[in-house]
């Protein structure tokens, strides 16, 4: 009887030991190795931030947010895509309304808020509805997307100079100078990135004004 009562506690010091052990292993010392090497070399685990030259934060290299200008204010900024929603179809500004419509391609309240995304982004660069591309009116599926079409920037290039004070020539170039190819020279499309040009444009968050 004693052997079998000091072989079962031997084998609860036992299990209680490798218990103790990998709480210790998997519990402690992994999460901390994963945490100290997502920070070597890279600010993705902070949602890939970037900062502008006084070192604030001003936006993700992952997630667009649209710029918003105060009613009837000029507008210097170059625009990313729309996020859009029932009650505001651009909802400039506002990544919380980012969702998927789930909305098909015949379906009559999409179809709306297209015509009035084509409406007003026409009206702000004092175009035709006609010459609106695609991607200014259509939402990306996270709805947060960072890049635009050369064609959608290029469209943008007047109110910019008009408000800067730059020349067009001067803004096509900072456009170009942040313009990217497809990715390995053939999957995607190329795009422009809206907050690199924003911030090469001048603009700057309100910590460094």
């Amino acid at each position: 009887m004693n052997t079998f009562v000091s072989g079962f506690v031997r084998q609860c010091v036992a299990a209680a030991g490798t218990l103790l052990a990998l709480t210790l292993l998997l519990g402690a010392v992994y999460p901390a190795a994963v945490w100290a090497v997502s920070r070597v070399g890279s600010n993705s685990a902070d949602g890939s931030q970037v900062t502008d030259s006084a070192g604030c934060p001003v936006g993700s290299t992952l997630i667009g947010i649209d710029p918003k200008v105060p009613a009837g204010a000029p507008d210097p900024f170059l625009h990313a895509r729309v996020l859009g929603s029932s009650d505001d179809p651009l909802a400039a500004g506002d990544p919380g309304a980012s969702a998927a419509s789930n909305k098909g391609p015949n379906n009559e309240d999409l179809k709306a808020w297209i015509d009035a995304r084509r409406t007003e982004i026409a009206q702000r660069e004092g175009v035709a509805p006609a010459a609106v591309p695609a991607d200014a009116v259509a939402a990306s599926g996270s709805g947060l997307d960072p890049h635009i079409s050369p064609e959608y920037a290029r469209l943008q290039v007047p109110r910019i100079a008009r408000v800067t004070g730059k020349s067009p020539a001067q803004v096509r170039r900072i456009i170009d100078d942040h313009t990217e190819g497809r990715t390995i020279g053939f999957l995607g499309q190329a795009r422009v990135n809206v907050l690199e040009v924003n911030l090469a444009l001048g603009h700057r968050a309100p910590c460094s004004a």
